[in-house]
């Protein structure tokens, strides 16, 4: 096993309590799958939805129980009304999503909806091939991070050492940059880990708007951040970085009408000849980016 490699997850259907009686309506093969959440034992969970309502909440009487504080106890249902599924809040203090806007009432759900309660996104899926659908879903957790839908440290790690093989063979450049966000845990700590969370998605999407589709994003871990940039200089990855930087500065992010402003700290760093693998290289982006927090943050260090 390669340092890169990761144990295969191994999940299970998991059915809410049993409707209609055998014989009755025919079984529902509509699910939601656990895309993103806080609780390890979840991850990739099917939930099939097969009675007419589907509850969730903190409290143990519901259907899909979630142990987190963000989850009130009566949060959300899910109601079948003839083909069609639909998602309603129950008046929780937090809120329900549905890709990433709030459900006032209802909405009716459409295949590959995301819908996040509390800390936890599931993804609905429906239609005749949901079997196929789920077991793309639980490779996708394999190289996609669930919350803000980039690709993860896995995907990221395999792909540096593809491009410094590209690179060294073509006798190309190769520049990684790292960043994370800056005093992060006070956002979390003012606004709540549902406002960082948000902090964290949109941010992600502003970057991946504003990079070319030979450059690879992916979230490295907690609020840390990686590019991969073939055929770039140093200069050029610094250029970059700045501009992101500045984009981030000047950018307000509002979650339930908390205005919320945030910066980043950038690490750049160049493939040399003594790079025998990509983590050499991650290194060496990580040590310049903490050199950027240390000499105050906001700015970027190569």
């Amino acid at each position: 096993m390669t340092q890169f490699d990761e144990k295969t997850r191994v999940t299970q259907a998991v059915r809410p309590a049993q409707g209609d009686a055998e014989g009755d309506n025919p079984p529902r093969t509509d699910c939601l799958v656990v895309i993103y959440t806080k609780e390890p034992t979840l991850m990739g969970k099917r939930f099939v939805l097969e009675d007419a309502v589907t509850r969730v909440g903190r409290g143990t009487d519901n259907h899909i129980v979630l142990d987190n504080d963000a989850v009130s106890r009566r949060h959300a249902h899910f109601e079948a009304r003839g083909e069609q599924w639909l998602v309603s809040d129950d008046g929780s203090t937090n809120g329900t999503y549905c890709n990433d806007e709030q459900v006032l009432r209802e909405v009716a759900l459409r295949n590959g909806d995301r819908v996040k309660v509390g800390a936890t996104i599931f993804k609905f899926l429906s239609g005749a091939d949901v079997e196929a659908q789920y077991h793309e879903e639980i490779y996708r957790l394999t190289i996609v991070d669930g919350l803000t839908q980039i690709h993860n440290k896995r995907y990221l790690c395999e792909a540096l050492e593809r491009e410094l093989i590209r690179g060294r063979r073509h006798s190309r450049d190769l520049s990684v940059m790292m960043f994370d966000i800056d005093h992060f845990k006070r956002i979390n700590d003012m606004h709540g880990h549902l406002a960082g969370d948000f902090v964290l998605k949109e941010l992600a999407q502003l970057v991946q708007s504003r990079i070319r589709r030979d450059e690879l994003f992916a979230r490295y871990g907690g609020e840390e951040f990686c590019i991969i940039l073939p055929e770039t200089a140093l200069e050029g990855a610094v250029e970059l970085g700045d501009r992101l930087r500045q984009h981030i500065a000047e950018h307000t992010f509002v979650f339930q009408k908390d205005k919320i402003h945030a910066t980043i700290s950038i690490g750049c760093a160049l493939m040399n000849a003594d790079d025998r693998s990509g983590p050499e290289l991650l290194q060496r982006a990580d040590e310049r980016l903490y050199e950027a927090k240390n000499s105050g943050r906001n700015r970027v260090c190569a």
